[in-house]
């Protein structure tokens, strides 16, 4: 008897690939479906490793045809245009740094693939993350959980989801490590068993995302000066977009000792570079805040911190604010935060919830 019907997103990768199969092997009735999100001029220099190429659209198609399971297409061009690569063009220009990848996971695949799964009545959608959703018995409350590989955990790109997306959701890979995912593809014969993983924004396939910017803009961006923290001019900069908060190379400032860019002045245009122990941040505001593990804090919480999806978590108190705000203050200060990016609240291996930074304050 089957466990219900699934809709996994397959991007033609091995993992998402892997996770259909699992599904498929644990009773579910599996359907696959690629996203299409985005045309590449037919000219345009292709050097990053990113998903969502007409060969990842193949190798899917070809992975689910071994499977033998039903295989879709789905046309979300211009969704993902409005509320992933409008919104990362804008995010630069205001002198924030992005992250694309948790955009599409909020608004396209577990918000849009969702909804065409429920129109298709299917029971549930997955995905290949390195993840894991538990119900809390006690609470019964959906968690969010790390995967039990840490070194491929993504439960940090998942922070945004809400409840009922948690309750239709499968992940399959949680409980696996990558080398796990890799032999099972291998046994299954799959094509991308030892496909590479893509690394990069699936947009910006010259792997240059300021030439992506100016050319989707098509205006002259100006350029802007650097400064130290005093507001001494130290040189030209390329402008506002071209750098981001923790940046050592590529400046092409000469000095004695090595220098990070530690801040940003978007009205002057203004980037501040200076020693790494200056960019130590005391405490940062967030907005957005999604909680999983609870329906919001009656007060103070102890957490760890996550501001970068390869960085390790950092003791801290977040303070609820309103309009689901939080003032995050750390236990030690923590070097290079950036506006626009996501922080992702842990309590050990569950995901407590997370926002996005809006500004923080230097430990001066």
């Amino acid at each position: 008897m089957s466990k219900g019907k699934v809709l996994v997103g397959m991007s033609g990768g091995v993992d998402s690939s892997t996770a259909a199969a699992i599904l498929k092997d644990e009773g579910y009735e599996v359907y696959g479906a690629t996203l299409k999100l985005w045309d590449a001029p037919a000219d345009a220099e292709v050097s990053a490793r990113t998903c969502c190429s007409l060969e990842d659209v193949e190798d899917a198609r070809a992975t689910a045809f071994r499977m033998g399971i039903p295989f879709y297409v789905l046309n979300m061009k211009s969704l993902f245009e409005e509320k992933v690569v409008q919104y990362f063009v804008d995010s630069y220009l205001n002198g924030e740094t992005p992250n694309p990848c948790i955009a599409c996971n909020q608004h396209i695949k577990f918000e849009a693939m969702l909804a065409k799964a429920l129109q298709l009545e299917m029971d549930y959608i997955a995905t290949g993350h390195y993840a894991r959703v538990e119900k809390d018995e006690g609470t019964g409350r959906y968690l969010l959980k790390k995967g039990v590989d840490h070194t491929k955990d993504q439960s940090y790109v998942l922070y945004m989801l809400r409840q009922d997306q948690l309750s239709r959701l499968l992940l399959p890979l949680g409980k696996y490590t990558k080398k796990q995912v890799r032999e099972i593809a291998r046994e299954k014969g799959f094509v991308n068993s030892s496909k590479p993983d893509s690394q990069d924004i699936c947009f910006v396939r010259s792997g240059h995302y300021s030439d992506f910017i100016r050319d989707y803009t098509r205006k002259e961006i100006p350029d802007g000066v650097f400064v130290d923290e005093t507001g001494k001019v130290l040189g030209r900069s390329k402008g506002i977009f071209e750098y981001t908060i923790g940046q050592r190379k590529g400046l092409g400032i000469s000095a004695n000792s090595r220098l990070y860019v530690i801040d940003k002045n978007v009205e002057r245009n203004e980037i501040v570079l200076g020693p790494k122990e200056k960019a130590l941040v005391k405490r940062f505001y967030a907005d957005q805040i999604n909680y999983i593990a609870l329906e919001r804090p009656e007060g103070n919480l102890r957490v760890w911190a996550k501001t970068r999806y390869s960085q390790k978590e950092a003791e801290a108190i977040l303070h609820p604010l309103e309009n689901d705000q939080v003032m995050v203050e750390y236990v030690e200060p923590q070097p290079f935060v950036s506006p626009g990016q996501s922080v992702v609240f842990y309590d050990g291996d569950v995901v407590v919830g997370g926002g996005i930074i809006r500004r923080f304050e230097l430990n001066r």
